[in-house]
């Protein structure tokens, strides 16, 4: 990878333009919820104990259902945003994306 980069970067200066760069902001989950609330938006998220019917008429049809896995069983349904973590039938977690 380096050396194509290194390549990229040689090719750019001999044309006389420079490498774009960017910085990749990592955040927390609680940092996520304090600017979302700083800026007034509100993300509402499947809470502990709903049932999974309850949690496809509230919030629709999940982009993709995983299976479940291990005991007791534990399956994942992935929303754009967020994904909602499911012991048995019922909601234990759910998380906000990392994009």
């Amino acid at each position: 990878m380096r050396v194509h980069h290194a390549i990229v970067f040689a090719m750019l200066s001999s044309l006389g333009m420079a490498a774009a760069t960017a910085d990749t902001l990592q955040m927390t989950d609680a940092e996520i919820r304090a600017a979302m609330e700083k800026e007034h938006v509100v993300l509402e998220l499947p809470v502990k104990g709903m049932s999974m019917g309850q949690v496809e008429r509230t919030f629709g049809q999940p982009a993709e259902k995983l299976p479940a896995v291990g005991e007791p069983p534990i399956s994942r349904w992935v929303y754009g945003n967020y994904t909602v973590y499911f012991e048995h039938q019922f909601v234990l977690h759910s998380v906000l994306n990392r994009k």
